[in-house]
């Protein structure tokens, strides 16, 4: 099948390179994690689009950068990063008190332990709305960018890859455990704890949902609190609305970029710190990014991939 102006269409090549690029990935993800369903799913969807029409191959050929995304960060769990470097979780904890400690009757706690005082049930309703956000409206910004500016789309979906990467680094050369590890176990390390809702249970209670449990019954890796990677990702997406003058979504951005911030701290699984070095680690890949696709190299490659998914 040729559909005219399709850059990659249907023949046995593509059939060839998609099955065993599927089955390759299934393969390993079973090897390694156990089969998981959620794999499935994802190859299920990445044919099917593929297959489906010419608009929907353009469509995940342009957003297999978010699969490679997802593929790297579910790879995780088969390769700890305490089995790397050291856990760090007494000193990120006393770092975060000695900057930002706030003090509480001659005591001075973490911001963490100063909202677990004080939360309030209008806080924990609006943090689990904000905290929701963390991946619908970065994925939801770029099928907008893809569907109106295409350029723009590689430029918002590389950075994000980009950042992605960088904070990996990070979680591996420096693994951190976040706040409510350290309020269930104190400064001991336990290699194999599985992923905690903490503060974000009170949401789930509020709204008789386990959406929350849900989401992070499959975290990825418990000792990569930093950088905050959750505090990120709005910083790229008000970064490329701001660029593509949004106008009055940027406040919409802008608001939940906020609110995302607060609740990490807010619900004990991100450190001020965490939060901080995550905005750095955005705002790191974005320079670094713009600086990689000024290069011939890079531009050239970009303007092919256009083509492709124009």
């Amino acid at each position: 099948m040729n559909t005219s102006g399709d850059a990659v269409y249907v023949n046995a090549r593509s059939i060839t390179v998609l099955t065993l690029l599927s089955a390759v990935y299934l393969l390993l993800s079973a090897y390694f994690l156990g089969f998981k369903s959620d794999e499935v799913v994802l190859v299920v969807i990445i044919n099917s689009l593929f297959y489906l029409s010419s608009v929907t191959r353009k469509f995940i050929l342009a957003f297999a950068i978010f699969a490679v995304y997802w593929i790297l960060f579910d790879s995780m769990k088969a390769f700890p990063n305490y089995n790397f470097s050291r856990v760090r979780i007494a000193e990120l904890y006393n770092f975060d008190k000695t900057l930002f400690g706030i003090n509480n009757h001659g005591n001075v706690i973490t911001v963490n332990e100063y909202w677990i005082i004080h939360q309030q049930r209008w806080l924990d309703l609006m943090g689990g709305i904000f905290y929701l956000c963390w991946i619908p409206v970065p994925l939801g910004f770029a099928v907008y960018l893809f569907f109106t500016r295409k350029k723009q789309y590689l430029y918002f979906a590389l950075t994000f890859f980009t950042v992605n990467l960088l904070g990996f680094v990070v979680y591996y050369t420096f693994p951190a455990a976040p706040p409510w590890y350290v309020q269930l176990h104190g400064f001991h390390f336990i290699a194999d704890t599985p992923g905690n809702i903490a503060g974000l249970v009170r949401f789930d209670k509020l709204v008789h949902s386990d959406v929350f449990a849900g989401i992070y019954k499959k975290g990825s890796n418990v000792f990569a609190a930093m950088p905050s990677l959750h505090s990120s990702y709005p910083v790229i997406v008000l970064y490329y609305g701001l660029k593509n003058k949004l106008g009055a979504i940027n406040v919409i951005f802008a608001i939940v970029m906020l609110g995302i911030w607060f609740t990490a701290v807010y619900a004990s699984h991100h450190y001020v710190t965490d939060v901080l070095s995550g905005i750095v680690c955005a705002i790191t890949g974005i320079v670094l990014f713009n600086k990689l696709r000024d290069t011939k190299t890079i531009a050239t490659l970009l303007n092919k991939y256009e083509k492709i998914i124009s």
